[in-house]
């Protein structure tokens, strides 16, 4: 079995010493090296050695920066080509790593936590895409374990997962595209408005 080394350190050598000194004097005779491992710990205010390895291992390892994603932006612009300005998805895509790009983002229309009949998933569904054909989005929708329901088909829930980097990616640009197509309308209709 490999050593892993573990640091030790203590905010005053003074008081770490005085505190070795007394577990051995304590003892009586010279401890063996599990005692000692274990005095130091005790002095550095750890319940024992394999305290502060433990405690020292879990430092590391919320002190290692997390590993960034690396997004697909090609795959993030096939799919967002397959959606207009207002985020609804115009056609199906013909690729499959698109198409699961795209089922990401209805995903993330449907409420979380809410129980819903087929009528009302595929009611939302037809609100969100625009080739009429809800039935195909719940299947592939339930086929990636994105939507959940019972057997007879009474009950859809969304099930809650964390979407990849390129999901997050599109729909991000989405609601970016969304916004400046409200705010590119809302400022059209007042340029257009007529004066009284």
């Amino acid at each position: 079995m490999s050593r892993v080394p573990v640091p030790l350190s203590a905010p005053d050598v003074s008081q770490f010493a005085r505190s070795v000194a007394r577990q051995i004097k304590s003892r009586g005779n010279a401890p063996s090296h599990v005692e000692l491992m274990n005095m130091l710990a005790k002095a550095a205010g750890f319940q024992n050695f394999q305290h502060m390895k433990v405690a020292h291992t879990a430092e590391r390892r919320v002190d290692t920066p997390p590993v960034a994603e690396v997004v697909d932006h090609r795959l993030v612009g096939r799919a967002l080509n397959q959606f207009d300005e207002s985020g609804q998805l115009v056609s199906w895509p013909a690729r499959r790593q698109v198409q699961v790009l795209c089922l990401w983002q209805l995903w993330s229309q449907i409420p979380s936590g809410t129980s819903m009949s087929e009528k009302e998933v595929s009611s939302l569904l037809n609100a969100i895409h625009r080739f009429a054909d809800p039935a195909l989005l719940r299947r592939e929708l339930f086929s990636l374990g994105l939507l959940h329901r019972k057997r007879d088909g009474s009950d859809y829930r969304r099930q809650e997962q964390k979407p990849p980097a390129e999901a997050r990616e599109l729909n991000g640009r989405l609601k970016a595209r969304r916004l400046e197509s409200s705010a590119g309308s809302s400022a059209l209709s007042f340029i257009v408005r007529p004066s009284a």
